[in-house]
């Protein structure tokens, strides 16, 4: 999303950047105001009791990644970039996918260069948290999530939510190393790329957000025909099998 063209350049970016009390914010209707209005509403709509009772074939869900500063948001580590591809069923919506890139306001640690390839620069120029952030909730709407190793992404997610406008996600979350721990319990390791090769599913552009939702999604796709055989049919009875792990 572009920025909108203002005559006082000083003033909005001071807007943008939490400069502004939320009460002037909300008057004057800019756009820190309503995102945190829509990630607000949003929020409370989830954790519907019927989405439990949709067969998992017609489930319409979102897989995502994030790339973040570190692995300590307690400690100010914060997001650098989304990557989201959408799903239904077993099928992968190809022409609708998500990716920004975050000005975290936090310098980039050159390891984490390293492994993404995200560098200080190209952060300076990305979107601010709460338009990334607002930007990629909009994609999810209110399908059900899924991620690799979750607990991650959701604790990054859930404090990029309360930093910004106050709420906690709401979203369903699928995680598929827990799945493949429910499906292949004897395994030594459940990483990523273990699982990926074990699936024959290429490996390309690891570390990078949107990429590594896809290699995500395309496990998921895998995984779904086992967990067919296992009489599994809803999201509820696969919640029921995973709280037994």
């Amino acid at each position: 999303m572009k920025e909108p063209v203002r005559g006082n350049n000083g003033f909005w970016s001071t807007l943008r950047q939490g400069g502004m009390p939320s009460a002037l914010a909300s008057v004057m209707g800019s756009p820190t105001a309503q995102h945190m209005a829509f990630i607000r509403s949003l929020m409370r709509e989830q954790r519907r009791p019927e989405v439990l009772h949709v067969p998992l074939d017609e489930l319409e869900m979102v897989v995502f990644d994030l790339e973040t500063t570190g692995f300590a948001h307690q400690h100010g580590d914060e997001i650098l970039s989304f990557g989201a591809v959408r799903m239904v069923g077993r099928h992968i919506v190809e022409d609708e996918q998500y990716y920004s890139l975050v000005n975290c306001k936090r310098p980039v640690p050159e390891m984490i260069t390293e492994l993404t390839g995200i560098t200080q620069v190209m952060t300076n120029s990305a979107p601010a948290l709460m338009e990334g952030l607002h930007d990629f909730m909009s994609f999810v709407g209110g399908r059900v999530l899924i991620a690799h190793a979750s607990t991650h992404d959701k604790a990054f997610l859930n404090a990029a939510l309360w930093k910004t406008s106050k709420v906690n996600l709401g979203h369903r979350v699928i995680d598929t190393m827990m799945i493949a721990r429910w499906l292949e319990p004897d395994r030594s390791g459940f990483s990523l790329d273990e699982l990926l090769m074990d699936r024959d599913i290429p490996i390309r552009g690891r570390h990078h957000a949107l990429e590594d939702a896809k290699m995500t999604a395309n496990l998921w796709q895998s995984y779904l025909h086992d967990i067919s055989l296992r009489q599994v049919q809803t999201l509820g009875d696969l919640y029921a099998y995973l709280s037994n792990c």
